[in-house]
């Protein structure tokens, strides 16, 4: 109500954009709130973002309110963004005003030009109320880091996706009142925006901001206990980061509030399932999902009506006629296919911002097949409706006709206890030829890559998947670049 107020004092009104530089805290949430409640249209950037990466997002959109934090905390390391806000400041011609969280340092003053947020969220008598809008006006603008040029800026509608939540939520996650909801994200993440939609089922929401390996990657099984958390989302490599650190969450945690464990952001193999219901709780249900920015939700999932099996997602959502498709379009059942989706979801996005005629959005997913969503994922849909996802269909490699998505290609590097991130590249040949495999890869502390890791890499991947994906080259790098 406070924060209404403070940004209406602002001018923010219907159709006006206001941006949030900052990380999974309560103002973050509050200023969503308080934003949709104008009518106004929100979109967030994790402060972690570079310059370029957020004023690439941010032009588009033309932002008139910039909330933004001094800087964050990566385990017990204090990260500085103050010159990062300024050259934002400086790149944006649209904002009108700056206002600034003091998260790093409390007593810190706003920076020249800016106000506190104590005075966005001042107290006030005015009264809260709700702007009413159509079903498809813009609540926030999400942006999938394009393979080509700019992030496209993905603008979801406040009836859309409040349906699509609801119906997640409530019947795929079986939350409701009384639940406590944690899903380890930052906002520069889709599932940011699908967590803080928990209260509207009547669930409390945890959130969690900083490094989750510290002080050690039982941090989050700990603060579970701690919250009486009911419902606990992560992603598959967090997972199997645990469990290739040899840990038991439920050894260094009383987990028996949990009820549901969600896994999404790469495909879960079977080896995880096992670990999540050996180490974790055999009283729970393991959800993998899959889904995207897109639509800001998952359409394959769990579902308590139905059994887990090792390895798969359960079913296609409610909602989401989802099916995969062969080279030439045809509907194919038990094997390997492009995912695509027949029939309008809630949620699919209202439009592209800037995208007036929709030749964009056409662009993006109605090219290849007229008239249906293509994903670009390669799903396999087998006879009792289950689900594997085998990774993206723009990032496959193809050696010799062979396909392969490259995450079973990353479940064999990366189960070898020397190998702690991986990424593979195929540069094709245009004379039809194999190409060439690349891969690069991180090791553990103090390792550097020699001939004899070379070799058992390379034998890891002939057993486990062919001849042909051993790759031509490996090379040792410090990290691997995330979008």
């Amino acid at each position: 109500r406070r924060v209404a107020a403070g940004l209406r004092r602002l001018g923010v009104g219907p159709g006006d954009r206001v941006a949030a530089y900052a990380p999974n805290i309560p103002e973050t949430y509050v200023l969503l709130l308080a934003t949709a409640s104008l009518g106004a249209v929100f979109s967030s950037c994790a402060p972690e973002f570079g310059t370029r990466s957020v004023t690439d997002r941010w032009r588009q959109i033309e932002p008139t309110v910039l909330v933004a934090v001094d800087g964050y905390r990566y385990g017990d390391k204090p990260v500085d963004r103050r010159a990062e806000v300024a050259a934002v400041r400086a790149a944006l011609p649209s904002l009108a005003h700056t206002v600034s969280i003091a998260y790093l340092d409390p007593a810190g003053a706003p920076p020249e030009g800016a106000i506190g947020w104590a005075d966005l969220a001042a107290a006030t008598d005015e009264p809260l109320t709700f702007t009413p809008v159509p079903f498809d006006h813009p609540l926030y603008v999400l942006y999938s880091s394009g393979t080509t040029g700019l992030p496209k800026p993905i603008v979801h509608g406040h009836g859309g996706i409040l349906l699509e939540h609801l119906k997640m939520l409530a019947l795929h996650h079986d939350l409701g009142p009384g639940d406590r909801f944690l899903w380890f994200t930052t906002t520069g993440w889709m599932m940011w925006n699908f967590l803080v939609s928990g209260p509207a089922v009547g669930s409390a929401i945890v959130l969690f901001d900083g490094n989750p390996g510290h002080p050690d990657l039982g941090e989050l099984w700990r603060l579970a206990e701690r919250t009486g958390t009911t419902y606990f989302g992560t992603s598959a490599p967090f997972l199997l980061a645990c469990r290739k650190a040899g840990l038991v969450p439920r050894e260094i945690a009383d987990l028996s509030a949990l009820r549901g464990v969600g896994s999404t952001g790469a495909p879960l193999p079977a080896e995880g399932f096992t670990w999540v219901y050996s180490a974790v709780g055999d009283r729970l249900q393991l959800q993998s999902l899959s889904g995207g920015t897109d639509v800001c939700t998952g359409f394959v999932g769990g579902v308590p009506l139905l059994p887990v099996h090792a390895g798969e997602i359960a079913c296609r959502a409610l909602g989401a006629k989802v099916e995969a498709r062969s080279a030439d379009g045809t509907p194919v059942v038990g094997e390997l296919g492009e995912l695509v989706i027949t029939a309008p979801m809630p949620s699919m996005p209202v439009g592209f911002w800037n995208d007036a005629d929709g030749a964009r959005y056409r662009e993006a997913y109605f090219d290849v097949y007229p008239g249906v969503w293509r994903h670009g994922d390669w799903i396999t849909i087998n006879e009792r409706g289950g689900c594997v996802i085998t990774g993206r269909s723009d990032a496959t490699l193809n050696r010799g006709g062979v396909r392969l998505g490259t995450a079973e290609f990353y479940s064999v590097v990366e189960g070898l206890d020397e190998v702690v991130d991986s990424v593979v590249v195929h540069l094709e040949d245009d004379q039809g030829g194999a190409g060439e495999l690349l891969l690069f890869v991180v090791l553990a502390e103090g390792l550097t890559l020699d001939d004899d890791l070379r070799r058992t890499i390379g034998r890891e991947l002939r057993t486990a998947l062919s001849p042909r994906h051993v790759p031509d080259e490996i090379h040792q790098v410090r990290a691997v670049p995330r979008t």
